[in-house]
């Protein structure tokens, strides 16, 4: 029943996918951005759902469920709260410039083909993020319906990717409304069920015990995280494809401020939820499944909780948060690569079939990345670490630093990524080059070197000339 009613679901979101194609623009800018006409709800309630997306619902609740409270919200709260910043402060100039992609400013600052290298990092973040989506998608329907991991995984991104490349963003659009709709009603439906059923939130919380590490290390490691979450939610494509698909400079910014409020607002159930899920009386078999795989505790708890009418819009909300972000993060892949990418460096006419074809090629590329995912909150977590570290001081000086230059960015990019891969990744299995304290905030001086680089030898540079 669970495996008809996924493919119901995704049969669903497709429909309201295709139904935005119909306003279907055939121009490049029409395809990308919505003939820059998005209005102000509908840009708010899409970067909404582009960015409550699976890894956010799954991530919040195996943080609370896994380590702490804080664990679980720190997610959630800081990428809202980049929302937030990216209205107050990048929103207007980036659609008063009238860009098409986030490479606008690079481009300007620092050269087409230095853009276009910059670009490389910002690409590889979406790659990353799609494969989490679609991880996220596999483990839901995994846990919930009994579907394979592969054949969920290739499932939702074929059901996705075909009305992503009908109607571009509009079709996007669409899809985020009902998705997002849906995603609201069943983690609100699953909360006031679950939690009454519990005995209420008193029994839940005193049978909580929070297993994070909160000594003065481990409080510094999560600061440095909260600033790259906080930062790194900033310079994505993702984000900056609905600021310029914007009617003008004041409703970017509005749209921004709006949707940072309701990601935060989203927080609150799946962090309920992992809450929950710490003290449900789980068989000895699903215990140890969930101490291997955290990540699946949120559709853990909405299988064995739940009745199977309500399990079912359970599991359409986490769907529904999946396909909506995979869409916008499957677009804006895309459109930097046609309209950046491969428009610098073959001088080829760019066309809406050159950016459709890139779509399903990252498709390609997203599945084979899901199908290795371990821990969803950490490739979550990880995407937000590349660009803030390569991108986030980049694009500051691009756009408020005139005499930023290619110099600079060169300098920094480097600088940057050199302090980064010391430090070593263990998501990828690189190990430390240098061994820094474990309290150090690697990812924090990475990106402040980047700050610092730029400016200094784009100075330097320009008093040679």
């Amino acid at each position: 029943m669970m495996v008809a009613a996924a493919a119901g679901i995704l049969i669903c979101f497709l429909a309201a996918g295709l139904l935005g194609a119909r306003r279907r623009d055939t121009t490049v800018a029409g395809f990308v951005l919505a003939g820059r006409g998005l209005p102000p709800l509908l840009g708010a309630l899409a970067m909404t759902a582009a960015w409550v997306d699976g890894g956010y619902l799954l991530g919040t609740a195996e943080g609370a469920f896994h380590q702490s409270v804080w664990h679980g919200a720190q997610g959630g709260l800081l990428f809202g709260g980049s929302l937030v910043l990216g209205g107050l402060f990048f929103a207007k100039p980036m659609r008063r410039a009238g860009y098409s992609t986030m490479a606008g400013p690079f481009e300007a600052r620092y050269g087409a083909r230095w853009a276009a290298v910059l670009l490389i990092p910002a690409l590889a973040a979406e790659l990353i993020w799609c494969a989490e989506l679609l991880a996220s998608a596999g483990s839901t329907l995994g846990v919930m319906g009994g579907v394979s991991f592969t054949a969920a995984v290739v499932g939702a991104a074929l059901a996705v990717t075909a009305y992503t490349i009908a109607g571009g963003m509009w079709s996007v659009v669409y899809g985020d409304i009902a998705q997002i709709g849906v995603a609201a009603a069943g983690l609100i439906l699953a909360v006031a069920w679950i939690l009454p059923a519990a005995g209420g939130w008193d029994p839940v919380w005193a049978a909580y015990r929070p297993t994070a590490d909160w000594s003065f290390a481990a409080r510094l490691r999560s600061a440095d995280t909260s600033v790259m979450l906080l930062l790194g939610g900033i310079p994505w494509n993702c984000y900056f494809q609905r600021v310029l698909s914007s009617r003008n400079e004041n409703e970017a910014r509005s749209m921004s401020l709006w949707s940072g409020a309701a990601v935060m607002l989203f927080t609150i159930p799946p962090l309920l939820l992992g809450v929950a899920a710490f003290s449900h009386p789980w068989s000895a078999e699903a215990a140890a499944r969930l101490r291997e795989r955290p990540s699946e505790a949120l559709p853990a708890l909405l299988n064995a909780a739940l009745p199977v009418w309500a399990a079912l819009l359970g599991l359409a909300a986490i769907l529904g948060a999946v396909t909506s972000s995979y869409a916008s993060s499957l677009l804006s892949a895309a459109s930097l690569y046609g309209c950046n990418v491969r428009a610098r460096f073959t001088g080829k006419p760019l066309g809406v079939g050159a950016i459709r074809g890139a779509a399903v090629a990252m498709g390609l590329l997203a599945v084979a990345g899901a199908l290795r995912v371990r821990s969803v909150q950490a490739l979550w977590f990880f995407t937000s670490d590349l660009v803030f570290v390569l991108l986030f001081p980049q694009l500051v000086y691009a756009l408020f630093d005139r005499r930023a230059n290619r110099a600079g960015s060169m300098a920094a990019l480097g600088v940057s990524l050199a302090a980064r891969l010391a430090a070593g990744e263990p998501l990828i299995g690189l190990p430390a080059i240098v061994a820094l304290p474990d309290w150090f905030p690697h990812r924090t001086a990475a990106a402040a070197l980047g700050l610092v680089v730029l400016p200094v030898v784009s100075r330097l540079w320009e008093r040679r000339l």
